[in-house]
């Protein structure tokens, strides 16, 4: 059995649990937290009753270091990169959950996350944990950092039509909407019932911390500087993303081509899906799964291609993916304990 920590108790800590707890291959052995040392993490999310039923402790990393093969961090920004540092020295595979080894330059880092990154050489180091792109990469990773939850759907959608050079680098559009769990379980009056029900919002209009890291992962699909506009928006739903990118078709492209490499790009992966022409996604169509459904329509007239993806944000933009990344560390199959489809209806 291999011996997992998760560090940090929130709710991507909570479907960590939720799908390891069906990992034939895993045992967890310690979840820590700050807030709630000593309660039971069933005690916090009732759903895990009789599953795992282990105490929340701290994070003690010389304690940790005795009883991990694997750790998943699933802290704030700016809180993982010390921890990582001292765990990957004691020869521990770490996939972390936040934004410390996500962006490859550390000034952009600094930018958007006010933040002096301490330990540059392990961001240079650490590999983007995006496994329809990194695989191979992801295989021999001491440090993989798993994407955030927004990159995820914009990624998937474009970077094959950069890739193949089938669309324009200027002038794309990325809009997407988002469940309210992506602002994590931390109180705040934004994401309370009365703020957020029966309401739609824009938020980080401009300035959200994501963009630059969609920015980053399409350049290098692209091969050259990729400038984005992305907007998000907060939906009064639990989980989800729904995912609208829009781009220009450049001349000489025939519309069936657009196509045509999204399918070649996922023909072959166990989570992606590319629908049938005329189906576009819903977020309920992918709920509590590690799937990704792509939706794709282009204008012969005007060579508007409108790509349209699907994911949960805290299975695939979050927990799901790091256990896919988990298994690729560790050789096992990848789909292990991330089969099951998606909640329905």
């Amino acid at each position: 059995m291999i011996r997992v920590v998760i560090i940090g108790d929130g709710y991507t800590a909570a479907d960590l649990v939720r799908i390891l707890s069906l990992h034939e291959k895993v045992r967890i052995t310690a979840v820590t937290s700050v807030e709630n040392v000593g309660a039971k993490l069933s005690e916090l999310y009732p759903s895990l009753t009789g599953l795992v039923d282990i105490t929340l402790q701290e994070t003690d990393l010389d304690q940790l270091k005795t009883r991990a093969d694997a750790a998943f961090l699933a802290l704030p920004h700016g809180l993982s990169v010390p921890i990582v540092a001292e765990l990957v020295e004691s020869g521990i595979k770490c996939v972390d959950l936040g934004a410390d080894f996500r962006l490859k330059d550390v000034e952009v880092y600094k930018k958007h996350y006010q933040l002096e990154h301490g330990r540059p050489d392990l961001l240079r180091e650490a590999v983007y944990g995006l496994p329809e792109i990194y695989r191979q990469e992801v295989k021999t990773a001491r440090i993989v950092a798993n994407p955030g939850c927004y990159p995820t759907g914009a990624i998937l959608g474009l970077a094959p039509l950069l890739r193949t050079g089938l669309i324009s680098s200027k002038g794309i559009i990325v809009d997407s909407k988002s469940g309210v769990t992506g602002a994590g379980r931390g109180l705040s009056r934004n994401t309370h019932f009365c703020e957020v029900n029966e309401g739609f919002k824009a938020y980080g209009v401009g300035n959200h911390r994501h963009a630059p890291e969609i920015e980053q992962e399409l350049s290098a699909a692209a091969g050259e500087k990729i400038s984005i506009t992305f907007t998000p928006h907060l939906v009064p739903m639990s989980r989800g993303i729904l995912t609208t990118a829009y781009a220009e078709m450049k001349p000489g492209v025939r519309p069936d081509e657009i196509r045509g490499a999204l399918e070649e790009s996922y023909g072959s992966e166990r989570f992606v899906k590319v629908l049938p022409a005329g189906t576009y996604p819903q977020t309920r169509w992918v709920y509590g799964s590690n799937y990704v459904h792509i939706g794709v329509f282009v204008n012969p007239d005007d060579g508007r291609v409108i790509v349209i993806t699907a994911i949960d944000n805290l299975t695939k933009g979050a927990s799901g993916q790091a256990v896919q990344n988990f298994n690729l560390l560790f050789g096992l199959d990848e789909a292990e304990a991330l089969k099951a489809p998606a909640i329905y209806p």
